[in-house]
C-alpha cells in the first residue's frame, strides 16, 4: 500500500485521524519505539501487552495499532471481536524473523523434557507452541515460580534469557535471535559518552547484550526504563534501548536531558527500529480510512496462542503454584 495513494492534497492527516477514529469508534494505540507525532495523537502509548490488555479492555470496535505485525496479532488474539489493523503489515521484528515456527516446533520436539518460555516478541504461531509467554517486565516474576529442576527453553532472545540466566544462576535452553535495536549498541561509544557524563546513570533494556547491561545502573523493561526516568535523583540519563522512548521522558520530565545510547558510528541513527518507522500519519489514515491492512487469525491458533498468554497473566499475578508447569505442551 503506496503511503499517499489516494490521499488528495492538502488533506490535513490529524484532523481527517480523528474524525475516522470517531466514526469508526476506534482506538489509536502507540508503542514507546514510535515516531513523536503518532505517539501525541494515540488513545494509549506504552509497551506491546500493555497497550493490548488496554485496547480489550474499551467499547472500540477497531484497534489501530501503531507498532509491529506481533503487537497487533497479541491485540487480535486478546479481542478478538474487534477489527485490528495495523498502518503496515511489513512492520515486523526481528526477533519473531529469528524464530520460525516450523523450526521452533522441531526444537522442541528435539528436548521433550523442556517447557516453553518464549517472550511475547514472536509470531502467533510460537505462541500457539509454547508454554508460557513472559515480556521483559514479567520474565523474572514468572522465572522464580519454575521449580529449579524444570527444564526449559527461552526464545527467541538470547540476550534476555542470557540476561535471566545470569540473574537467576539458571540454565535455560536459549534459541539464537536478537533484537537487531538493542544488538547495535556500542561498548566503547558508551564508555566515552559515560565519561563525558561523569555521574550519569546508564539504564538499559534486558535484549541489550551483556556488555551493556554490565555498564548499566538500572536493567527493565521500555516501561520500567521511563519509571526510572521519572525518579532516578540525577539531572542526566544515559537511555540504552530505542530512542523514541526519550519523547515520553521529555514530556514527563522536561527539567532533565536524556542521552541516547550511540550505535558503533557514535550516534543513534542505527539504534532506531526499521520496522517501527514503517508506520506513518499517512498509512494510519489509510487504514482507518480502509480497514486494512487486517489481523486476521483462525480460532483454533488464536485460543492455542491465548493459552500461553493466560498463563502469563496468572503467574505474572502470582495465581499460579509452582507445581503448575511440570509438564511440558501436549502432555
Amino acid at each position: 500500500m503506496s503511503a499517499h495513494a489516494n490521499i488528495p492534497a492538502g488533506t490535513d492527516l490529524l484532523e481527517e485521524i480523528n474524525r475516522l477514529r470517531k466514526e469508526r469508534n476506534a482506538v489509536i494505540l502507540a508503542h514507546y519505539y514510535q515516531r513523536p507525532e503518532l505517539q501525541d495523537l494515540a488513545d494509549f502509548v506504552g509497551d506491546s501487552l500493555e497497550l493490548s490488555k488496554k485496547a480489550a479492555e474499551t467499547d472500540a470496535d477497531v484497534i489501530a495499532f501503531c507498532g509491529v505485525k506481533f503487537m497487533a496479532e497479541t491485540a487480535k488474539i486478546l479481542s478478538p471481536e474487534k477489527i485490528v489493523v495495523l498502518p503496515d503489515m511489513e512492520a515486523g521484528c526481528s526477533l519473531e524473523d529469528s524464530c520460525p515456527p516450523e523450526k521452533f516446533a522441531a526444537f522442541r520436539e528435539r528436548h521433550p523434557d523442556h517447557i516453553a518460555l518464549t517472550y511475547i516478541n514472536c509470531s502467533t504461531e510460537v505462541k500457539a507452541l509454547s508454554d508460557v509467554i513472559v515480556t521483559s517486565s514479567s520474565a523474572e516474576t514468572i522465572l522464580s515460580q519454575i521449580p529449579r529442576d524444570q527444564k526449559i527453553i527461552f526464545g527467541p532472545d538470547r540476550h534476555l534469557g542470557g540476561y535471566l540466566n545470569r540473574k537467576f544462576d539458571r540454565d535455560m535452553l536459549l534459541w539464537p535471535g536478537v533484537c537487531i535495536v538493542h544488538e547495535a549498541f556500542s561498548e566503547r561509544e558508551l564508555m566515552k559518552l559515560m565519561q563525558a557524563n561523569p555521574g550519569a546513570p546508564v539504564a538499559a533494556h534486558p535484549e541489550c547484550p551483556p556488555n551493556i547491561i554490565d555498564h548499566a545502573d538500572y536493567v527493565g523493561s521500555t516501561s520500567g526504563i521511563l519509571n526510572f526516568a521519572k525518579t532516578f535523583p540525577g539531572d542526566t540519563l544515559i537511555v540504552a534501548t530505542e530512542p523514541h522512548i526519550i519523547h515520553q521522558m521529555e514530556k514527563a520530565i522536561p527539567e532533565k536531558t536524556f542521552l541516547g545510547a550511540p550505535g558503533a558510528d557514535g550516534n543513534c541513527n542505527c539504534n532506531i527500529c526499521p520496522y517501527m518507522a514503517l508506520n506513518t500519519m499517512e498509512k494510519l489514515y489509510l487504514c482507518l480510512r480502509d480497514l486494512e491492512p487486517r489481523i486476521e487469525i483462525e480460532e483454533q491458533l488464536r485460543l492455542d496462542a491465548k493459552r500461553s498468554l493466560d498463563k502469563m497473566l496468572e503467574m505474572a499475578a502470582g495465581t499460579v503454584g509452582k507445581g503448575d508447569l511440570g509438564n511440558p505442551s501436549g502432555d
